[in-house]
């Protein structure tokens, strides 16, 4: 059994490089998601909330009650906010696996090119020998014709 080119290993390596890159793209896409789901959660429950309010306020409530519902608002905001930095986050973080993914299967992909090109000059090579061979056999064949006859 032939021992692997440094070729084949270079592909070997690559190609696990690039899976590995692919998963941590893959977690990052979940936790974008995540992060976008919980945003997406926070403001609908916001709205619920402002919608609820408005009604408490046309059928009439306390001052302390006001003054609560204003507190709560303005934390449901500043959760918004944190949480839309969150998704930002997410998102840069999603862009920078992307691009380690996408430099890793270039790598790989210019990796297996070289083999492909190598694969080819190896079969021309052969060819070439395996035709050399033949025309030196066809000529010994003849000299061999000639020299009988």
């Amino acid at each position: 059994m032939t021992a692997p080119s440094p070729l084949s290993l270079l592909i070997e390596l690559a190609h696990k490089e690039t899976d590995d890159a692919a998963a941590q793209l893959g977690l990052a896409l979940r936790a974008g998601d995540e992060a976008a789901q919980k945003l997406d959660l926070l403001l609908q429950y916001r709205d619920d909330y402002a919608a609820r309010c408005q009604n408490s306020l046309s059928e009439g409530i306390s001052t302390t009650h006001l003054h609560n519902f204003q507190v709560f608002m303005q934390k449901l905001d500043q959760a918004i906010a944190g949480q839309q930095r969150v998704v930002s986050d997410a998102r840069l973080r999603i862009a920078q696996a992307r691009s380690v993914w996408q430099a890793c299967e270039q790598k790989k992909m210019s990796f297996v090119t070289l083999a492909q090109r190598a694969d080819k000059e190896q079969s021309r090579r052969e060819l070439l020998r395996d035709q050399k061979q033949n025309d030196e056999h066809a000529a010994r064949r003849a000299l061999h014709k000639l020299s009988s006859s």
